[in-house]
C-alpha cells in the first residue's frame, strides 16, 4: 500500500511564504521512489484540479505559468519526501493542495497515487 501524506500548509498573508512537504511510505514504492516522477496539484473550491508542479526522477522541474518563478518543488531521495517551496503566495494560491505520484519516470499523463491534501489559504 502506497501512502502519501503532505504537511505544512495553513494561513499566511499575500506576500508570505509556505514549504509543503509530502512524504512517501508502503513496502515496495518506497524502495523505488527515486525511480519516479512526483508531482504536486491543486483544487480550489469549486474548481477542477490543476497542475501546480512536477519533478522528473532525473530532477527535471515543470511549472504551471501561474506558479513560474515563485514556486520550487524539490525532492529528497533519501528521505522519500517531495517539497514545494512557495513565495510571493496571492490569494488565488488559495486551495487544497496535493501531493502525486507518477508511474514514470517523467512528469507524464495521469498520477496513480495521491495524497489526501493539505490546505492552504491566503488572505489579502
Amino acid at each position: 500500500q502506497v501512502q502519501l501524506v503532505e504537511s505544512g500548509g495553513g494561513f499566511v498573508q499575500a506576500g508570505g511564504s509556505l514549504r509543503l512537504s509530502c512524504a512517501v511510505s508502503g513496502r515496495t514504492f518506497s524502495r523505488t521512489f527515486s525511480r519516479y516522477a512526483m508531482g504536486w496539484f491543486r483544487q480550489a473550491p469549486g474548481k477542477e484540479r490543476n497542475f501546480v508542479a512536477g519533478i522528473s526522477e532525473s530532477g527535471s522541474t515543470s511549472y504551471a505559468d501561474f506558479v513560474k518563478d515563485r514556486f520550487t518543488i524539490s525532492r529528497d531521495n533519501a528521505k522519500n519526501t517531495v517539497s514545494l517551496e512557495m513565495n510571493s503566495l496571492k490569494p488565488e494560491d488559495t486551495a487544497d493542495y496535493y501531493c502525486a505520484a507518477y508511474p514514470y519516470t517523467a512528469v507524464a499523463g495521469t498520477p496513480n497515487y495521491w495524497g489526501q491534501g493539505t490546505q492552504v489559504t491566503v488572505s489579502l
